[in-house]
């Protein structure tokens, strides 16, 4: 059963009023694949019905499974590739030399979703520090959904899921079968640490990050909130702090301080003020 417009448009203004993600008209096929799993599990019959009953109750635990529901996004290991080239290629030995005194790194994930972006930046992280004794690293993996903190929390994919984009010997080295899944070993678990936060509000304290991973995120954002969510993260970067950003999104026209530095096939962020081209 297609979407009602009203069901539509209510839990369209449900979603930006609680994440600041905007649903365009034209994605109510979206609305009914994420909410008709929740409408079963809850034991309604349709998405119309479930709608019916966050109507009766948005308050209530339900309203915040349909938010979720539909601001769970794809993911995958290494995405894009480039990124990650980009951080052991040249931002990893620009920070060994601007940390040489401190010796300790710090990276966020701030749209981590179920963990994998995060786990394949430990990954990387793990084996630069081998050759660097008494160095460490520690990455913060953030998302607005409960459910998709807690899987990467716990930190267990499926063989569907790390065939994607996953290496074989990246598996073979940092996880351990378990059953039919697969377990991040324990030394990437103690790197990382998740926490829900919602970009779209006031952040709660956090420590100042040398890298921050902001990727296919802001997409969702209307141009005031996208404005307000890179002021507030600028703010926690480091003045030498470097930004990725997804391939389809910018800084242009959002008025903030950040300037883009090209480097290969990818690109990252930086404060104008910092004045250099490496982190």
């Amino acid at each position: 059963m297609t979407v009602t417009a009203a069901d539509f448009g209510y839990v369209s203004t449900l979603v930006r009023q609680r994440s600041a993600i905007v649903l365009e008209p034209g994605k109510e096929y979206l609305v009914e694949a994420r909410l008709l799993p929740v409408a079963r599990a809850a034991g309604l019959g349709s998405v119309g019905d479930l709608v019916a009953q966050v109507r009766r109750a948005p308050a209530a635990a339900l309203a915040e499974r349909v938010v979720e529901a539909m601001t769970t996004n794809e993911t995958s290991w290494f995405r894009d590739v480039h990124p990650f080239a980009l951080l052991t290629d040249h931002l990893l030995p620009a920070l060994a030399v601007s940390r040489a005194t401190e010796r300790r790194i710090r990276v966020w994930s701030a749209a981590s979703s179920t963990g994998q972006e995060a786990y394949s930046i430990a990954m990387l992280l793990s084996d630069w520090l081998r050759g660097r004794p008494g160095w460490s690293a520690t990455i913060l993996g953030t998302d607005l959904s409960q459910e998709v903190v807690d899987k990467a929390r716990a930190g267990r994919y499926s063989q569907l899921e790390v065939n994607r984009g996953l290496p074989a010997p990246m598996l073979v080295r940092h996880f351990v079968r378990s059953g039919t899944e697969w377990q991040v070993g324990d030394g990437l678990r103690r790197m990382v640490e998740f926490r829900t936060l919602n970009l779209a509000a006031p952040f709660p304290a956090l420590p100042s990050f040398d890298v921050v991973f902001c990727r296919n995120v802001l997409i969702y954002f209307d141009t005031a909130t996208r404005r307000q969510v890179l002021d507030r993260i600028v703010r926690t970067m480091r003045p030498d702090g470097a930004l990725l950003l997804g391939a389809a999104e910018t800084t242009m026209s959002l008025g903030t301080s950040l300037e883009r530095v090209q480097v290969d096939r990818a690109s990252y962020h930086r404060t104008a003020s910092s004045g250099r081209t490496t982190p």
